[in-house]
């Protein structure tokens, strides 16, 4: 008996799950429900893409369809009474019922996408998803900027540079056609050299040169889209002379000692005295108040004149 009654209990728990099955589907007869098949679609500027929108159990044969574009915080009509509307007016169409397709798409055209179905002869008659569609952009050659010639034990910084690539770039830096690390201390092979990179923001610095590090520099900025590099760039690095420079300040001092002891002997010569004395010159005695002095004819003979002034 207790066999017998085993096939009977699985029939009924069949039945059950069968007549519930249909119980549900019929609560979804006449309910308008939509799907995408890419949710967030991510594509390259200047190509097409779909963004999916399937309408799912609706009994209205000609639902009103709607596309809306929402971004930063603006919400605009892409599509809106059976027309294109926008600035995606001339590179978009609806394809099958209600899908969206946009050709030679552009890094403004990354948005939020919401599809809005309304289908008056179902039981629920609106329904809408979002479609959040991301464009990724190729960088372009960046600007890099590095020091010509730095002295041996100096610090230098060398910069990398890109703006139009999304999303954001990595940078890596190349000496000689060999990549570096982002910190010299963690590969043996640069142990002569003291650098940091950081992949964010392109920086690569030395805290103090050497000799290994002279060569020929370039950086990398690349992104999911693709990667540019800049031309290649030379670092000097030098060393600095102390002797040469001790001796040629010792010069230059001894030169301005020569030319000081010059020009004093030629004060005390008189050469930079202008005052002359033509024939014999004499200078007339100082003359007190109310004393005039006639000189005759006669070289060397005074007369003297008395005058009062009243």
């Amino acid at each position: 008996m207790a066999l017998r009654r085993r096939p009977l209990l699985r029939l009924h728990a069949g039945l059950r799950d069968f007549f519930l099955m249909l119980l549900f589907r019929g609560c979804l007869v006449g309910t308008v429900n939509l799907k995408s098949s890419n949710r967030n679609p991510v594509v390259l500027e200047f190509e097409s893409v779909e963004l999916s929108c399937i309408i799912m159990d609706s009994q209205t044969s000609d639902p009103r369809i709607e596309w809306k574009k929402i971004q930063d915080d603006q919400t605009s009509y892409v599509f809106f009474e059976n027309k294109i509307q926008g600035d995606l007016a001339g590179r978009a169409e609806i394809l099958g019922k209600s899908s969206l397709k946009i050709w030679n798409v552009t890094r403004s055209d990354a948005a939020l996408y919401r599809c809005e179905v309304v289908a008056r002869n179902d039981r629920k008659e609106i329904d809408e998803i979002a479609i959040e569609l991301i464009v990724q952009v190729k960088p372009v050659t960046p600007v890099c900027r590095v020091p010509k010639a730095v002295p041996a034990g100096k610090m230098a910084t060398l910069q990398c540079q890109e703006s139009e690539g999304h999303p954001r770039p990595h940078y890596s830096w190349y000496r000689n056609d060999v990549p570096l690390p982002t910190d010299s201390r963690a590969n043996p092979r640069f142990r002569n050299s003291s650098f940091l990179l950081n992949s964010e923001t392109g920086t690569l610095v030395f805290s103090a040169v050497h000799k290994e590090d002279s060569g020929q520099y370039y950086c990398i900025a690349s992104n999911d889209a693709g990667s540019a590099r800049c031309e290649e760039q030379e670092m000097e690095v030098y060393d600095l002379n102390i002797a040469g420079i001790i001796g040629g300040v010792l010069v230059v001092l001894a030169v301005l000692v020569l030319i000081t002891l010059g020009i004093c002997c030629a004060y005390r010569r008189g050469y930079f005295i202008n005052s002359k004395q033509d024939g014999e010159s004499y200078k007339s005695p100082g003359k007190p108040d109310g004393v005039n002095y006639i000189r005759t004819d006669e070289e060397g003979d005074f007369r003297h004149k008395s005058s009062f002034v009243i």
